[in-house]
């Protein structure tokens, strides 16, 4: 399946061979992937210490002809990127839900107040009905009543949720491996899985990437590679931890849906049903590795890297 992508702006800046960040159409006219690079240096707790090279903050805009759904709002450094792109992907005034999938991570939340004032929101999903508490960054004077006035709408661990006057199923469930309060999302219509913070493991030596990774791309990516990053990052407390019901919860998930691709909420998106089933079942094993009946759970600091 070929990618096009576009910069902003403009659109006529398509291209095939690899998206290299900006504005990458998933489905014509569907789902988007809107990506911006930061740089791994150290500083970053999302990944490894000693990561070094590129990655990609990613919002998603699911869009239908009668309104749209931004999951997750990037970093703020990016706000007038990420709104630039979605001004180029809906027409003015077009209503726009949020969906931060994480309340307590920047890369989710930083910007609903602000695309709250400029878009017409018409709603912003979260999983706690007083969420408006968490964005108030002061980025304007007037932000606290912009949010008080956000219409919050409270989802549940398993539920579902419609995009625009035809429907468009959009599943929410409880991320089944979380250190923080976190939904998972799948768009029937794509056949996508909305992965937040799992999932995040590939990044790249150059901030062109590219971002894609699909079953024509020579996929080098190791087990043990998932297992460094995994236990260098912050689900290092999976070493030792009672694991068999996490495999179960995460099974679950690619049990019942048909999964085609799998957008992170940063790193690389991974699409294809063979690679996808790769990279679930390196998870797996892994997770069946750290279970609590093969190792001793134990303290691990962000300077120890396993």
């Amino acid at each position: 399946m070929s990618i096009m992508t576009h910069q902003v702006p403009p659109p006529a800046r398509a291209a095939r061979d690899g998206f290299t960040g900006g504005i990458g159409t998933m489905a014509e006219g569907k789902l988007y992937a809107l990506q911006n690079v930061f740089t791994l240096d150290g500083r970053v707790s999302s990944y490894p210490a000693s990561a070094r090279g590129f990655s990609v903050a990613n919002s998603y805009l699911l869009r239908e002809d009668d309104s749209a759904l931004l999951v997750d709002t990037g970093f703020g450094k990016d706000e007038p990127t990420i709104r630039a792109q979605v001004e180029s992907l809906i027409a003015p005034g077009s209503p726009l839900s949020l969906f931060p999938l994480r309340l307590n991570e920047f890369m989710s939340i930083n910007n609903v107040e602000s695309f709250a004032s400029h878009f017409n929101v018409d709603r912003c999903y979260t999983n706690n009905i007083d969420a408006a508490l968490w964005f108030d960054f002061g980025a304007k004077e007037d932000g606290r009543n912009i949010l008080d006035s956000m219409n919050v709408v409270a989802v549940g661990r398993v539920d579902t949720i419609e995009l625009g006057k035809r429907g468009r199923a959009i599943d929410v469930v409880h991320a089944p491996i979380r250190l923080i309060a976190t939904r998972w999302l799948y768009d029937r219509t794509t056949k996508t899985l909305f992965s937040s913070d799992l999932f995040t493991h590939i990044w790249r030596d150059s901030p062109t990437g590219p971002w894609i990774v699909s079953e024509t791309d020579n996929d080098s990516t190791s087990e043990r590679d998932l297992r460094s990053f995994m236990l260098n990052t912050r689900y290092w407390w999976l070493e030792g931890a009672p694991t068999d019901s996490i495999r179960r919860g995460i099974a679950n998930v690619f049990d019942k849906w048909d999964i085609e691709t799998i957008a992170p909420g940063y790193g690389c998106i991974l699409r294809g049903k063979k690679l996808i089933a790769r990279h679930y079942q390196m998870l797996d094993d892994f997770l069946k590795a750290c279970d609590k009946s093969r190792m001793v759970s134990r303290y691990v600091t962000r300077d120890e890297e396993r």
